[in-house]
């Protein structure tokens, strides 16, 4: 008989980066609304502050970490910070992200480096420093979870060119399967979600432009916030537990349903 707990994280506690607005802020309100206590993360102090006020205004529990994590120091000092507050930790969500667009010819070095460091290290060095609250939140019966944010892009070429995004999220979903392989031995699956069209600061085509970019898109729509939210309750409760090292496109067929680029 399937549980009524399947899909159920409340009394989890969760950790969000990038949490202050966009697919992290989407994710962070999914959580909190379904009764988990969320940490959401972000380099500026006062939006993360303000999505957190406004996440536990909605009902929820959400408290604010503001922490540039483009750095190992940065990562160990988010993760000093939580530990200060919670002894275990269920979820994290890698979801801080950066790109940057330039022509091959002009691709500077200072854009590569903001990129990657965001996007590939530290998503590393940050689970690497909780692994001790995440090992003391998981068991056989109810793993803890790290859901990696990667993106199409980093499954597929996409004509911009944003090397160093593309790059550093295939990396990603590399990095989250020996991840997967490493950690399922302390009881910890790791998982990713490739995103595409959402609307944000970081896609404005999607957000200012949906209608034209629908038309790229097999299921001819952007996503929405449930679009994400669905998958990443999933990837969090019970019903993902037997899921381990996969990157779960979430695009409308972009990546693995379209005929050509």
């Amino acid at each position: 008989m399937m549980s009524d707990q399947l899909f159920s994280i409340e009394g989890r506690v969760a950790l969000v980066t990038g949490g202050s607005r966009g697919i992290g802020r989407m994710i962070a309100e999914a959580y909190a609304a379904r009764g988990a206590k969320v940490y959401i993360s972000s380099r500026k102090a006062d939006a993360c502050d303000r999505a957190a006020a406004e996440i536990s205004d909605a009902g929820g529990v959400c408290v604010s970490l503001p922490q540039d994590i483009s750095s190992v120091e940065g990562a160990d000092n988010l993760a000093a910070r939580l530990r200060e507050r919670e002894p275990k930790l269920d979820i994290l969500v890698n979801n801080a992200g950066a790109a940057w667009l330039a022509p091959i010819d002009e691709f500077p070095e200072a854009g590569w480096d903001k990129t990657v460091d965001l996007n590939l290290k530290s998503p590393f060095f940050l689970t690497k420093a909780l692994l001790p609250e995440l090992r003391a939140a998981a068991n056989a019966t109810k793993p803890a979870k790290v859901i990696n944010i990667a993106s199409i892009d980093g499954m597929r070429p996409n004509p911009q060119e944003t090397y160093a995004y593309q790059a550093s999220k295939a990396g990603l979903i590399h990095l989250t399967r020996r991840l997967a392989a490493q950690l399922i031995r302390n009881n910890i699956c790791v998982t990713a979600i490739a995103p595409g069209a959402f609307p944000s600061e970081m896609n404005r085509d999607a957000r200012d432009h949906a209608a034209t970019v629908a038309q790229r898109i097999p299921s001819r729509r952007v996503g929405d916030a449930e679009d994400i939210q669905g998958l990443a309750i999933f990837l969090a409760s019970r019903a993902g537990d037997y899921v381990v090292g996969a990157t779960i496109p979430a695009d409308g067929g972009v990546a693995l349903a379209q005929l050509g680029i």
